[in-house]
This record gives structure tokens, sequence and C-alpha cells, in this order.
């Protein structure tokens, strides 16, 4: 059995739909929900699940040994960032290589970067009059969304009027999407 741990800093929606995607898998469970939010919604999702959580803040985040010993625990085999809000350390991206994945909700390597995440990038989006977005998924390193691709899914977005109809657009990608990805690199 391979087992994930999802680092939200949110709602969890994503998480949701990552967690009903492989509630009966036979090969692949989530086995660990991280928040640096002790209010996250996320976390109320992994109650209703009975899926053991973790609050790593900045400050602990920091803290090699005591992460490393969270995810050792819960016997983690891939990290997937579903709207983390703390930037991955160099040891957690050195130790998990080519083990951490990420979503942006945008086409790199076009509105990627430190402050691109959520409603800045799709406001960017529909300020540079973009007639398509989409969604990116990609390994996690030390630098904001340079790591290497492994998916992308473009939207036409010539008929949204505002950047929360194409973060709708978006959302949709997201979640029709990232398990299977997930899925895919665990298989």
């Amino acid at each position: 059995m391979k087992h994930i741990a999802i680092f939200a800093s949110g709602a969890g929606s994503n998480a949701q739909k990552i967690i009903d995607y492989f509630s009966n898998h036979k090969s692949i469970n989530v086995a660990l929900i991280v928040s640096n939010n002790p209010s996250a919604g996320v976390l109320s999702i992994a109650q209703k699940h009975y899926i053991p959580t973790a609050i790593i803040n900045k400050k602990t985040i920091t803290n090699e040994l005591e992460t490393l010993d969270i995810l050792a625990r819960n016997n983690i085999d891939l990290i997937v960032l579903a709207g983390f809000m703390i930037q991955i350390p160099a040891y957690l991206s050195n130790k998990y290589e080519q083990k951490i994945l990420n979503i942006h909700p945008a086409l790199l390597p076009k509105y990627g970067g430190k402050g691109m995440y959520g409603h800045h990038v799709h406001e960017a989006v529909f300020q540079n009059k973009e007639k398509e977005s989409g969604i990116t998924i990609h390994f996690v390193n030390e630098h904001y969304d340079e790591g290497q691709i492994i998916f992308q899914k473009s939207v036409d977005i010539t008929q949204c009027k505002n950047p929360l109809e194409i973060a709708q657009e978006v959302l949709k990608l997201e979640h029709e999407n990232y398990a299977k990805v997930i899925e895919k690199e665990l298989m």
C-alpha cells in the first residue's frame, strides 16, 4: 500500500476529491492530512474520513527532525500539496525528491513564483486578457513553481467575465485531474 500525505491550508476541496478518489483503492490511500492552519476546513474533512492529522506551521516545518518524524510515523510515500501556504524547505524536497506534487492554477511557467497563488493568479490572467488558463501539476523543489512539470491541461476562458469565473473553470480542471495524476505517479 502506498501512503499519501495531503498538505493543505484551507477549505480542502482538492483534498476531498483526492480522498474520494482513493477511498476504495487497492494500493493507494490517504494516510495523513497536514495543515499549517488549525482552523482549516481540510481538518474537518480528515476527521470525517478518520484520517490522522498533523499541524505543521512555519516554525515546525523548519524543524527537520520533527517534520520527517511525523511523515515517517505515517509511512508517507508521496506528499501532495493542495493549497499549502508554506514554502517547502530544501531538506524536505531533497528527502522526498520527485515525491512531492503541487498543483498550480495556471499554465506554468506563466503566472508562477512567489505570491502567485489562488486569486492572485486568476486576477493576473484576467488583467492580461489571456484566452486560456489551466492547471500545471509539477514536482516540488526548493523554488516556487520551478519543479519538473508532469501534467498540464488548459481551458478556454474567452467567455469568462471576471477572475472568479476563471477560478471556477480552473478548479473544475483541478478536481477532474489531480487524483488521476497522483495515481499515475504512484503506480
